[in-house]
């Protein structure tokens, strides 16, 4: 254990944590020490505006950082900041029954952090949304996040900072905002080993949805109507939370640092472009992006491209999948006509739709490959490739043969910076570090981190059954397949699923987040209570 000898208790940038805001006192129990305190709040006051330019004052309680574990490892990411609304426009709010917006701020697969918090909106990633960048310390004294973790140089998804207006417009619109903070791949003890790699960023979110859970009718807002919301690597760990609601293969995790005895189920889950399913992104990424030039000109090796994509045919036959709107099976031989009718088009029709006609006959004009006919879009796979343009990583996209990939620190343990997890990256490893095979323990880690393994392989009972997924038709940070695939595998259970592509936008984008907004009221059954 790094951080945290005394259970409930850990030093955060020189200041005591506690379970209790207002008692720095050490508890000699885990159950005490996860007792909320509901007095131990600050009142603030925001101005939020919509997004119809409106202004709304808000008064609000505020917790500061709470520990949310009894054994934290470092407590300076396993805590979690409240706020919750009780004035808005001048008329009171009871939120004791109001969905609960649960918004990680984790980008890259790198630690997240609330203990510095003051206000709503005040978590940040090591990669973005304000916390320090990944060469600088942590907090922790005896933590650093390592200068030269893999991925530092971009190779790997970007920010978590795109949902950053969810938790504002939330907050105005009478829901309770929790964000958690989470341990990420480049935190390193005084003894050089790695304790934010797989699976510690969704251990410690299951964690705090126990803590949550825990603390039914103490904490603000209703514990069985939690939404979660995530961007980038946060919408994969925000899509993995949703999936494995309660799974058993978690619980010895969950056991060490002391989570609350509670279930970690969540209602509804928010995704935006979600870097997931690692085991096989690297496939789907060249069947998606195979063809297009890296930002330099160059065309990638197109021997290890059609490898990967030949492995990508594979595990897409083997999913079985059907397509929404009746679609019928998808292999990869028809995938890219799917996903020209399911979103893409649709996607660009919405657009134009909304421009005005000089500015729509400009684009078009523009960009001769989209025929306008009718109100809508039309256009080939292989012309909507071409105006996308160079795509953003390398080949292999994921599990680098030089193991530079963020993720493929995101995989490594003990002192082991970065590890390979898939036995083609493995076979043709470039280091000379690798024993060419993929770790005893990586298959098992994979199922930890991969929400299509709650889905397909050990279909969970427990699963959130409301989904809103979005992503940018210019990401090329990962495969456009993958959110289709985990949108299909939802809807094929039954699930009720609301995913659309933005056009034109690239990683990170949350274009419609006030209906993201309406969206949570409809799912939960949410009518805000006001007074005069």
């Amino acid at each position: 254990m790094g951080i945290g000898a005394t259970a409930g208790v850990a030093a955060v940038g020189g200041i005591a944590l506690s379970a209790n805001a207002s008692d720095s006192k050490t508890s000699s129990s885990s159950s005490d020490a996860l007792v909320f305190d509901p007095d131990a709040y600050t009142k603030l006051t925001k101005t939020i505006t919509d997004t119809a330019g409106t202004e709304h004052t808000v008064v609000y309680h505020f917790w500061k950082a709470i520990t949310y574990v009894a054994k934290p490892v470092d407590a300076t990411y396993q805590s979690l900041i409240v706020s919750a609304p009780v004035e808005i426009d001048g008329k009171a709010v009871d939120a004791s029954n109001a969905p609960i917006l649960f918004a990680n701020s984790v980008g890259g697969y790198m630690p997240a952090s609330v203990a510095t918090a003051t206000e709503v909106g005040g978590g940040g990633s090591a990669m973005g949304g304000g916390a320090a960048p990944s060469g600088a310390p942590s907090a922790s004294a005896s933590t650093s996040a390592s200068a030269s973790a893999p991925g530092a140089n971009g190779n790997t998804n970007a920010t978590g900072g795109a949902t950053s207006s969810n938790q504002l417009l939330a907050l105005a619109a009478g829901y309770v905002v929790i964000e958690p903070g989470a341990r990420g791949r480049t935190l390193k003890n005084s003894s050089g080993e790695y304790y934010g790699t797989a699976p510690a960023a969704i251990v410690d979110l299951k964690a705090a949805v126990r803590y949550v859970k825990s603390n039914k009718g103490r904490i603000p807002g209703n514990v069985e109507r939690i939404v979660s919301a995530g961007t980038s690597a946060g919408g994969a760990l925000s899509s993995l939370l949703g999936a494995s609601g309660d799974s058993p293969i978690y619980d010895k995790y969950l056991k060490e640092i002391g989570a609350a005895d509670a279930s970690d189920a969540i209602f509804a889950t928010g995704a935006w472009c979600p870097i997931t399913d690692l085991e096989h992104a690297d496939g789907a990424y060249e069947w998606n992006w195979g063809a297009n030039d890296l930002s330099t000109g160059k065309l990638v090796d197109q021997t290890v491209s059609k490898a990967l994509q030949a492995q990508f045919a594979e595990y897409q036959a083997g999913l079985k999948l059907r397509g929404l709107g009746g679609f019928g099976p998808l292999n990869a031989r028809n995938l890219d006509e799917y996903m020209v009718e399911q979103y893409l088009e649709p996607s660009a029709t919405t657009y134009l739709a909304a421009l005005s006609d000089s500015a729509r006959e400009t684009y078009l004009k523009a960009n001769t490959f989209i025929t306008w006919s009718g109100g809508k879009a039309r256009f080939t796979w292989a012309d909507f490739l071409t105006h996308v343009g160079a795509r953003k990583k390398d080949t292999p996209a994921f599990d680098a043969f030089d193991l530079s990939a963020g993720e493929n620190n995101e995989f490594g343990a003990g002192t082991t910076l970065a590890r390979h997890f898939t036995a083609y990256g493995a076979k043709n490893d470039s280091t000379g570090l690798s024993s060419k095979r993929v770790a005893s323990d990586i298959p098992a880690k994979l199922d930890l981190m991969n929400p299509m393994f709650h889905l397909v392989e050990k279909v969970n009972p427990n699963r959130s059954r409301h989904w809103w997924i979005r992503l940018g038709t210019k990401d090329s940070d990962t495969s456009l397949t993958v959110a289709a695939n985990l949108a299909a595998r939802l809807d094929n259970l039954g699930d009720d699923v609301n995913h659309i592509y933005y056009w034109d936008e690239g990683h990170g984008a949350n274009t419609d987040p006030a209906d993201f907004i309406t969206w949570i009221a409809q799912v939960t059954g949410h009518k805000a209570k006001r007074g005069k």
